[in-house]
């Protein structure tokens, strides 16, 4: 087992604004340290790929989009049927047209399940793979996947963050919330972009100078910062000096490099494929996050919420189907277009899914669906993984697997395997315990 270190960490589950990560780096250029923020890594994997989430935040109903079930009651099959789409055997939900045409781009997991309708726990195994956080207690208590992933792999292009959320990291209303890293320290938090990438006037303003320094002054503190740390180096003999040197240059790159704010600025994509994503903020932080992606950014979150519709699904569902149907499509069609599909993997979910059994609206209008997480789905395409399969099953009425059962850790094991990182890689927590990346899964092989 690989076993690495933390390091000096400062245990927070609350996370870093993105103008707080501008802060730190600008302060380490200006003459303050700059702890990690930019972490440097040795001994990248040789894997050039990136993973894209997209994050149903809220729980989105399996039976109504990917596991449909026709042949069952009324208030199980719900509302609307399945289509067909592009691979044989393989149907969706009919309000999904788009993806039906590229449904050869993606797999559907159906079996996934963890068996817990709490709101909180469910995002935190979701996305740390461990379990942890309740309603009752809501703090996180481990690094999410994403974190550890780009802790080992970095960016895949130099001078950009490794791990960006688009427009922001949110789950169940806790930011960075399970997205963070936790003991892995503030510097393992995504770099949330904040804002609304629909919006004309949208752009990441921390990604400028601050204080009004210009390009040139930056330069001018970073020369002089050099010549002190040159003297410093002198006497340092743990190494802190030189670390501390690449975490400002990175800072400084960071900030000054037009090639980064290139990959952040929606202006210079053509309005065509813009319309296509859907001129909406999902379509819009989908597309940012392709961009991202492109650009080399290992790991990008795209937060999509508004899925707990415990009634009033068919006007929930029916306003906000269209604008992830043309968002989740468009994106797999694009990354085939620029030769992306190859390397970048899509991973779509939620904490859990949706009652297969409709209530009655609750008393607060038309019917809708509670909490479930003995049944979920997950949707994985690109990146290694192989479009086109159907893995797993549940029973007639949708409410369990019984067919190859699949659980979080399986799917982040899939995740590591894609990214090429080691899941036996293990960092040292605030108790001086070290904690494997994996805590339980095996990647998927059918999808392999």
């Amino acid at each position: 087992m690989l076993h690495v270190d933390a390091g000096a960490v400062e245990p927070s589950s609350a996370g870093i604004s993105r103008r707080h990560f501008i802060r730190l780096g600008m302060a380490g250029v200006a003459g303050l340290s700059l702890p990690g923020i930019l972490q440097a890594r040795n001994g990248r994997p040789s894997k050039d790929t990136r993973v894209i989430l997209i994050w149903l935040d809220g729980g989105p109903s399996h039976m109504d989009m990917y596991d449909m079930k026709p042949e069952a009651p009324p208030e199980w099959r719900g509302l609307w049927r399945p289509i067909k789409t592009n691979v044989a055997g393989m149907q969706i939900s009919e309000l999904f047209p788009r993806q039906a045409k590229v449904a050869d781009k993606f797999s559907i997991v159906r079996s996934l399940h963890h068996g817990n309708g709490d709101h909180f726990a469910g995002a935190h195994i979701m996305l740390t793979g461990r379990w942890g956080a309740t309603g009752a207690d809501t703090n996180g208590r481990y690094p999410s996947v994403a974190s550890f992933a780009t802790k080992v792999t970095g960016p895949r292009r130099v001078g950009l963050p490794s791990y960006v959320a688009v427009p922001n990291a949110s789950s169940v209303g806790i930011s960075p919330g399970y997205f963070g890293g936790d003991f892995l320290g503030r510097q393992h938090d995504p770099f949330q972009t904040g804002g609304n990438p629909n919006s004309d006037k949208f752009h990441v303003r921390d990604l400028h100078p601050l204080g009004g320094l210009s390009i040139d002054r930056l330069g001018h503190r970073r020369s002089l910062l050099k010549d002190l740390d040159d003297i410093r180096r002198v006497v340092d003999c743990s190494g802190q000096i030189d670390s501390m040197s690449d975490f400002e240059r990175q800072a400084y790159e960071l900030v000054t490099s037009a090639n980064v704010r290139s990959a952040f600025d929606l202006s210079s994509e053509d309005p065509k494929l813009r319309e296509r994503y859907g001129r909406t903020t999902w379509g819009q932080s989908t597309l940012l996050a392709r961009r991202l992606a492109e650009a080399g950014v290992t790991f990008v979150n795209v937060h999509m919420g508004g899925w707990d519709h415990h009634w009033d699904m068919k006007k929930g569902l029916e306003g906000i189907f269209p604008q992830y149907d043309a968002a989740v499509a468009t994106l797999f069609e694009d990354l085939a277009a620029r030769g992306l599909w190859e390397k970048t993997c899509v991973v779509i979910c939620g904490e859990f899914s949706r009652t297969p059994k409709m209530n009655d609206g609750s008393g607060n209008g038309t019917p809708g669906r509670d909490h479930w997480g003995d049944a979920m789905f997950c949707i994985l395409g690109g990146g290694g993984v192989k479009g086109g399969i159907v893995v797993g099953a549940t029973d007639k009425r949708g409410e369990r697997p019984v067919e190859r059962p699949i659980t979080p850790g399986d799917i982040h094991a899939t995740v590591y395997h894609v990214l090429g990182v080691d899941p036996n890689v293990s960092f040292v927590n605030t108790f001086g315990r070290p904690i494997t990346a994996l805590d339980h899964g095996v990647p998927i092989q059918e999808l392999l």
